[in-house]
């Protein structure tokens, strides 16, 4: 099943992305490509006790002009947690695919397909120890305040699995930073 959303998402994201890439590099204007590239994303941590959670996640977003935006972004995480009955270890790592729309200058919209690699190694007491290693897809849709080059708001994954030991929920906040 994953796979088939893999392929039914992503693969047509990443054609609609060149697309548009190549037809922003023939457009002719005033500005010139990496005047109109901003770079940013998210860097994590989280730290308790018999918990830890490291992540990179840098993005970049060419504006095709005020109102709209699209970019590629990757992602590396480390999890591990110590703290439950259930302990596990996972290494999670992969890209994105993002669009965004400002209507006005304070609000963002945005949609990201998002492709995981997630290793894991769990060991729950009950069950016993779990390895699994497999792809995860995301399609989150968002909305976020902006203030300048600071993005704050929420995003839901709609493809969102309780059984896919990836996103806890499917409402997630972010910040977002560009340069």
């Amino acid at each position: 099943m994953k796979r088939v959303i893999f392929n039914f998402l992503t693969k047509p994201s990443l054609a609609i992305m060149l697309l548009v890439a190549t037809q922003a590099l023939q457009a002719q204007d005033n500005y010139g490509f990496w005047e109109r590239v901003r770079f940013g994303g998210a860097l994590g941590a989280g730290f308790g006790s018999g918990y830890t959670n490291i992540s990179v996640a840098p993005m970049a977003i060419y504006e095709f002009n005020q109102y709209v935006g699209a970019g590629l972004g990757l992602q590396g995480s480390y999890v591990k947690d110590n703290s439950n009955l259930a302990r596990y270890t996972s290494f999670l790592y992969g890209g994105s695919v993002i669009g965004i729309i400002n209507p006005i200058e304070e609000l963002q919209l945005s949609a990201e397909v998002e492709q995981l690699r997630v290793n894991l190694d769990a060991d729950d007491s009950i069950s016993g120890p779990y390895k699994d290693n497999f792809w995860n897809t995301a399609l989150f849709l968002g909305a976020g305040y902006r203030a300048g080059s600071v993005i704050a708001g929420v995003r839901y994954n709609v493809l969102f699995d309780d059984n896919d030991f990836v996103y806890s929920t499917a409402f997630m906040p972010f910040v977002r930073l560009y340069f």
